[in-house]
């Protein structure tokens, strides 16, 4: 259990860390992913374990997807 504890607290920087890169390509949709992440997060932390790591590993999957996709128009600029 502390195992996965310490992964938790590994994954929700990085999931905050890729909302950054992506708040200007829209910002609707990172907050949104990003609050996912943290109520899957309050969850774990109420007992409710199996619900919040679903929770949390899909807000980081969205954060981090919407990232990608800003960076991607981002290069798409750049080589314009």
């Amino acid at each position: 259990m502390k195992r996965f504890g310490l992964v938790i607290v590994g994954i929700f920087p990085l999931s905050l860390l890729a909302s950054g890169f992506a708040l200007a390509a829209d910002d609707a949709k990172v907050k949104a992913a990003t609050h996912q992440v943290e109520r899957g997060a309050k969850k774990i932390h109420k007992g409710k374990v199996g619900e919040g790591i679903k929770e949390t590993a899909k807000g980081v999957g969205k954060t981090i997807s919407e990232g990608a996709k800003y960076s991607g128009k981002r290069v798409k600029e750049a080589v314009k």
